[in-house]
C-alpha cells in the first residue's frame, strides 16, 4: 500500500526535481495533483517548472558540493534528475548513504547523462544492435575515425548534450571541422569528448516510452506506450506523432530492445527509448530515465500522459498506457532572443480544430529555444499533423 502525505505539514512527501524545464514543469504539475510536496531545482531563477512548485532552489546542479548541501537540506523522500548536466557521483553517494532515493536509480541517471556510458551499456554488455561508432577526443581522432571504417556521412554528437545541441551529419571531408567546432560548442560540460557514428539508411525513427511500474504484488511490471513517430532537425525535435505505424515485428523487437535496456537500468519511472527503424529492424539509439521531449504529444493522445505516467510510477502506484485518440505535436519557438516576450495569435491557434497550445513560461527567449507546443487530436495521424502544425505557425512571439 502506498501512503501519501499532505503538502507543508510533517507527513508530507517530498519530491525534488533537478532540472525544472517544460518538461519537468509537467512532471512537477503531476506530482502536485497528487497532493505531493514539490521543489523545483534549476540553475537560473523563474524556470518554468519553479513557477508552479511549492519552493523553488536555483543552484549549480553539476557542483557536489551544492548539489549535497541542497539534497541535505530539503531531505526529500525521491530526487528527480530531469536534465543531463548533473553531479551524478555525488548522487551515487547520497543514494548509497541511504541519504535519498534517485529516480530511476543513480547508477541510471550518471550511465544515461553521457552518450559513451549508454551506447557501451547497450552494444557492448547487451548485444543490441546500434549503429558503428567511435569515441573521440580530438579533430585529428575524428578524422581518423571516419576514414578508418565510419565512413560518410556520419553523425557527430558531443557525448554530453541534450535536445540535439552540438550534433550534426557529416557529408564529406569539408564538413568535419565545421562539425567539430559545433559539437565542442554544444556540450553540457564545455569541450570534451565526441561521439562519432556510422549513418544508418533508417525509414524512420521512433520514441518507444517504456514505463517500469509496481503491479499489484510490489513486483516492476514494464509497460510501453503506442510508438511515437518524430521528425528532427539538426537533432532537435520539432514535430511528433503518435501512434507511428509499424510492422508487428518491428513493434516487437523495439520492445524487446527497450525493455532489455531499461531491465539493465532499473528503478520505478518512465524511461524514453530512441530507436532506428528500417522495415522489420531495429536500431538502439538512445534513453533518457525520465519523459522525452518528442513525448509531449501524450499530453492530447493518452489518457495518462507520460508526465503523469512518471509520477504515478515513481511514487508506486498504478498506471495505463492506454492511447485516447491519435494524435500530434508541434513546437513554437522564440523566434528572437530577448527577455520576457510576448506572444500574439494563440486565440487564433485554438481556432484550429482539436488543437490546444502550450506556452511554457521561460523567462528568456532564443531564436531557436523551444518556448511552446501545440496539440491536436484527429483519427488520422496526418490530418493531426497538419493541424498542430497550422496552430503552431499561428502563435507570433514577439518582443514585450
Amino acid at each position: 500500500m502506498t501512503t501519501l502525505g499532505t503538502p507543508l505539514s510533517p507527513s508530507a512527501t517530498k519530491v525534488m526535481l533537478l532540472g525544472s524545464g517544460e518538461l519537468g514543469k509537467e512532471v512537477l504539475i503531476a506530482l502536485q495533483r497528487l497532493g505531493v510536496e514539490t521543489i523545483a531545482v534549476d540553475r537560473y531563477e523563474n524556470a518554468p517548472g519553479q513557477q508552479v512548485a511549492h519552493h523553488a532552489r536555483t543552484i549549480t546542479m553539476s557542483d557536489p558540493a551544492q548539489l549535497k548541501a541542497l539534497i541535505e537540506a530539503e531531505r526529500p523522500h525521491l530526487v528527480v534528475p530531469e536534465i543531463e548536466a548533473i553531479a551524478t557521483p555525488m548522487l551515487q553517494e547520497l543514494e548509497a548513504a541511504g541519504v535519498v532515493r534517485v529516480i530511476p536509480t543513480a547508477r541510471a541517471a550518471r550511465l544515461t547523462m553521457d552518450r559513451e556510458g549508454i551506447r557501451r551499456l547497450a552494444a557492448e554488455t547487451l548485444g543490441l544492435p546500434t549503429s558503428p561508432y567511435q569515441f573521440c577526443d580530438s579533430l585529428d581522432e575524428l578524422q581518423a575515425a571516419i576514414d578508418g571504417g565510419i565512413g560518410y556521412p556520419c553523425i557527430v554528437k558531443p557525448v554530453m548534450s541534450s535536445s540535439g545541441k552540438g550534433q550534426s551529419k557529416i557529408d564529406g571531408p569539408a564538413d568535419v571541422q565545421k562539425a567539430w567546432d559545433y559539437a565542442m560548442s554544444g556540450g553540457r560540460v564545455g569541450p570534451g569528448r565526441i561521439i562519432v557514428e556510422g549513418f544508418i539508411d533508417f525509414d524512420y525513427e521512433i520514441t518507444q516510452l517504456t514505463v517500469r511500474a509496481l503491479d499489484a504484488d510490489g513486483q516492476i511490471e514494464t509497460h510501453f506506450c503506442d510508438p511515437i513517430g518524430h521528425v528532427q532537425v539538426s537533432g532537435d525535435y520539432v514535430e511528433s506523432w503518435q501512434p507511428h505505424p509499424m510492422t508487428p515485428a518491428a513493434l516487437a523487437e523495439s520492445r524487446r530492445v527497450a525493455k532489455a535496456v531499461t531491465d539493465d537500468l532499473g528503478g520505478q519511472g518512465l524511461y524514453g527509448v530512441e530507436l532506428f527503424v528500417k522495415g522489420d529492424l531495429v536500431w538502439f539509439s538512445e534513453v533518457s530515465p525520465r519523459p522525452h521531449d518528442t513525448g509531449m504529444v501524450t499530453m492530447i493522445t493518452q489518457w495518462q500522459n507520460e508526465f503523469e505516467l512518471h509520477a504515478r510510477a515513481i511514487l508506486g502506484l498504478p498506471v495505463s498506457t492506454v492511447l485516447k485518440s491519435p494524435g500530434a505535436s508541434a513546437v513554437i519557438y522564440g523566434g528572437m532572443d530577448a527577455t520576457g516576450i510576448a506572444f500574439d495569435g494563440v486565440d487564433d491557434a485554438l481556432r484550429v480544430p482539436q488543437t490546444e497550445v502550450r506556452l511554457f513560461g521561460k523567462p528568456e527567449s532564443f531564436t531557436k529555444r523551444r518556448m511552446g507546443v501545440a496539440l491536436a487530436f484527429d483519427a488520422d495521424v496526418e490530418t493531426a499533423r497538419t493541424r498542430a502544425k497550422q496552430a503552431a505557425a499561428l502563435v507570433k512571439p514577439r518582443a514585450a
